[in-house]
Formats: structure tokens, C-alpha cells, sequence
């Protein structure tokens, strides 16, 4: 390398890193100043082209000169190269164009020292005169990965972590409504013609509890089959045989009348006029519409009750959730009128269709509700564990280059070389994502910083395009 190459080489780099150049003077330079090309004779003659901080900082003199605390520069010869990876000058193995002796490296090609997508089989000089920079083999890699210098991975702050076997635990939130257990909802409803003589004190909204009276009804159908089971266990033939008032105790039955009214048929050996009508379970009055003195007919509902103590959460999850939802997970409730207050459950039924408007599936949880505070159409919060509980291979989100159709992974080989790799990934959840294929139990990723190799990445491979379209 001729002694004005090695300058222009060393101008170009000491630019490209920001350094100010100073004009050569009888005044004492400052600590950031560079060399300038000095005289074909400089090699010849083995005198220094210019001086250099002896701590290895990028100051530079044209001139001998001291450190503030009066230590000599160190003189640079002209076959001297320069390198800012570790701040520091460096003295690289000698490099030339052909593959002569032994030791030496070859160059491949050069390529612009501004970065641009150019590069050249020979020297050259770009606009601004300065020089292309040369690229040896070996440090263009063919595998895809790239190479990093110490003092780039430090500057960088790239960082790397091993993946390793974790359990990954997944939280699904999603909201939804409280909705009625179908199988806590009672209905009074007569089943023959009925009139209703007196309701009780009780409206829409009050609790009731199992045997509580709710109305007096008279109905002929009923006095006619209590009159009838009456007689048949009141017959002198027929009373010591219990096989026949079975049936017409059954036909009471069918007409719904409360086990309270037909023992107290049993007891009073009379036909009551009207039939007390009392509440099937305990539970909220939901619908009453019985009225003194109407007529029912056949099937008329006349109270509504539900129980509360149990009640449904039904939550919309979304369709790309939907993979992780199974029976049997633990679920958290929270009501948003109750901050604070934590329900607990079980998913119990995932049904089987899709909202066509919002793209979501409908989840039950079965929730205690003990307080009755839980409340029909009251909003919710559910927050669903989907983790399986087994250990899966996993690395940092932070490691995944996402580009929606495809994430990869930078493999840290060792000795600053990094690997691009593809990978499929699973669930995620923690900080952690699981991955599924293109990765090995203790092999390092990197974690941080792997945006900026991503672009070194993008740079060197349109480079390489560059350089191997130029050597065809």
C-alpha cells in the first residue's frame, strides 16, 4: 500500500468518524486533530506521516507533541493502518491485492467508505476523493451471518441470552356480561283454568325463599281432583289399600298443586275451597303478573323467580384467542362496579359459533355469587390462564424480529458473529415467547440491539449484491 493510499485511507476513516481536520501550523494542535497526506519520501525514508495520543484516543498531530501531562505522541509510519472499532490504532496483518506470499490476506473488492450500495473490483476514489475502503476474504461471510467487532458490540450494546425450557403462562383478557343460570329460572304457571282470589305481599325484585306463599287460586279442575282423592282414601272398601289413591294422588300431582296443599288434604279430610300456591325455590322475583281476582288460563305465567346465588359469566372472546381457550381453566372476575372484588371460576362451555359482526366467541364461567351482588346484564372483566403448566422452549420478546409473515431470531455464534435464523413461534406471555422450531435448548440470541444489526445486516447483503454483480 503506497504511503498516499494509507493517508487518504486513514483521511477517509478519521472523516467518516467525525473528526475535525486541522491545517498544519507552528500552534499547538488540538486533542482531535488528523494527518494529512504527506510526501511520497515518507515511506521510502521510514519517517512518520503523522503522531498519535499514546493511550490509543483519537487525537492526531502532524507535528511531535506532548499529553497535557508531558508524555510523547506516538509516531505513525506510513504503512501504519488505522481501526476505530476499540478507539484505539491498530497494526493489521499486511494486505494486498494478489494472493503472493504466504501471511497475506486478499482483497475482494472495495466498497464506498460513505456506505453507499457501490462498490469497485479495483481502487478508486469517490466524489469527495476519498478512498474506497477494501474487503478482505473471510470478512464477508457466505452464510448469511454477520460479524461484529468488539468495540461495535459494546457501543451497540448488543446482548445475548441463552433460550431455555420455561413455563409459559398466558393471560386472556376479555370483557363480558353476567347473565342467569337457565338451570336456577322457575316459572308458576296453572296448568287448568284458574282464578286468582288473593296474591301475597310480594312484587318484582323481592326475594322469596322455597315454600313461601304467593297467591290463593281457585280452580274446579283442582277442587274435582281433590274431591276425588279425598273420597278414595276415605272409602271404608278402599282406604287400608294404598294402591288406590295412588292415582288419583297423581292427578293432583299433574295439576301442579304444592306437596304443602295435598298434605293438608291429607290432614283435614276436607275440599278446600282455594289452593295455596307457594314459591318452587328460593330466588328473586323476576316477573309477577297475577292479579286479584283474574282469569288464568292453561300455561299463563304468573310469577318469574331465579336463583342468584349462582350465576354465569358469559365472556366474548376474540377469534385469534380462541386457539388458546380450553375446559377447565381458571378464571379471574372482576365487576367494574365492585373495584377490587375478585370472583373466581371455571371455564365451563365454549360454544360452538362465531359472531359474524364482532369475530368473537362466546365463553360461560360458572361464578359463586353468595352476596347476590352479581347482577343480570352487569359488565364484567375476565382474565383467562391459558398456560398449560408444561415447560416450553423460550426466548425474551425482545429477541423476535417480527415482520408479520416471518420472525427470525440473531443466533450469537461466538466471536462477534450473529445469525440471522427463521423461527415459529407459540404462545406468549411473561415477557417470553415460546418457539416452536428453528431453535436448540442453550443456543444465545440476541436480545437487544438487534434492530441496529438488522440494518448492518440489510447494508452488507446489498453490498455483497453489488460487489458479486460487478464480478460477473
Amino acid at each position: 500500500m503506497t504511503s498516499s493510499v494509507a493517508a487518504s485511507l486513514a483521511a477517509a476513516l478519521i472523516a467518516a468518524a467525525g473528526i475535525a481536520f486541522v491545517v498544519a501550523g507552528p500552534q499547538r494542535p488540538t486533542a482531535r486533530t488528523a494527518a494529512v497526506i504527506g510526501p511520497a519520501a515518507a515511506e521510502e525514508s521510514g519517517a512518520p506521516i503523522y503522531y498519535q495520543d499514546p493511550d490509543g484516543k483519537p487525537s492526531y498531530s502532524l507535528v511531535p507533541n506532548k499529553t497535557p501531562d508531558g508524555r510523547d505522541f506516538r509516531p505513525v509510519p506510513a504503512g501504519a493502518d488505522i481501526s476505530f472499532d476499540d478507539n484505539q490504532a491498530e497494526t493489521p496483518p499486511p494486505a494486498t491485492a494478489a494472493a503472493g506470499g504466504s501471511g497475506e490476506r486478499k482483497i475482494k473488492y472495495y466498497r464506498n467508505p460513505m456506505g453507499l450500495p457501490d462498490t469497485s473490483l479495483t481502487p478508486k476514489k469517490d466524489s469527495m476523493g476519498m478512498d474506497y475502503i477494501p474487503v478482505y476474504e473471510g470478512d464477508d461471510s457466505d452464510d448469511g451471518s454477520i460479524k461484529l467487532s468488539p468495540g461495535k458490540i459494546q457501543r451497540t450494546g448488543v446482548k445475548s441470552e441463552r433460550a431455555a425450557m420455561r413455563v409459559v403462562r398466558t393471560v386472556v383478557r376479555a370483557p363480558g356480561t353476567i347473565a342467569l343460570d337457565e338451570r336456577r329460572i322457575s316459572v308458576v304457571a296453572m296448568r287448568a283454568e284458574s282464578f286468582i282470589l288473593k296474591v301475597a305481599d310480594v312484587t318484582t325484585g323481592s326475594h322469596v325463599v322455597k315454600g313461601q306463599p304467593l297467591m290463593e287460586v281457585y280452580s274446579p279442575s283442582v277442587s274435582s281432583a281433590a274431591a276425588e282423592y279425598l273420597t278414595t282414601i276415605t272409602s271404608k272398601t278402599t282406604s287400608g289399600d294404598v294402591q288406590y289413591g295412588r292415582g288419583s294422588r297423581q292427578r293432583l300431582m299433574n295439576l301442579d298443586v304444592p306437596d304443602a296443599a295435598i298434605s293438608a288434604i291429607e290432614k283435614s279430610r276436607t275440599v278446600p275451597t282455594s289452593i295455596g300456591w307457594t314459591s318452587p325455590r328460593d330466588g328473586i322475583v323476576l316477573e309477577r303478573n297475577a292479579i286479584e281476582g283474574m282469569r288464568v288460563e292453561p300455561g299463563g305465567v304468573l310469577f318469574r323467580i331465579a336463583d342468584h346465588s349462582i350465576v354465569w359469566a358469559l365472556i366474548d372472546i376474540a377469534e385469534r384467542d380462541l386457539g388458546m381457550i380450553a375446559k377447565g381453566q381458571p378464571v379471574t372476575v372482576k365487576a367494574r362496579s365492585f373495584p377490587g372484588r375478585e370472583f373466581t371460576g371455571k371455564v365451563e362451555v365454549i360454544y360452538p359459533e362465531i359472531n359474524k359482526e364482532t369475530r368473537t366467541a362466546r365463553v360461560r364461567i360458572e361464578l359463586q355469587n353468595p352476596d347476590l351482588i352479581l347482577l343480570h346484564d352487569m359488565y364484567v372483566d375476565a382474565d383467562i390462564d391459558t398456560g398449560s403448566g408444561e415447560a416450553v422452549l423460550t426466548v425474551p420478546e425482545s429477541a423476535v424480529m417480527d415482520a408479520g409473515a416471518r420472525q427470525a431470531v440473531f443466533v450469537d455464534k461466538g466471536q462477534g458473529r450473529l445469525e440471522p435464523r427463521e423461527v415459529k413461534l407459540g404462545h406468549r406471555g411473561g415477557g417470553f415467547v415460546e418457539v416452536r422450531q428453528g431453535l436448540a435448548e442453550g443456543e444465545a440470541v440476541v436480545v437487544s440491539a438487534n434492530f441496529l444489526i438488522d440494518a448492518e445486516s440489510n447494508l452488507k447483503a446489498a453490498l455483497k449484491g453489488f460487489a458479486e454483480g460487478a464480478q460477473q
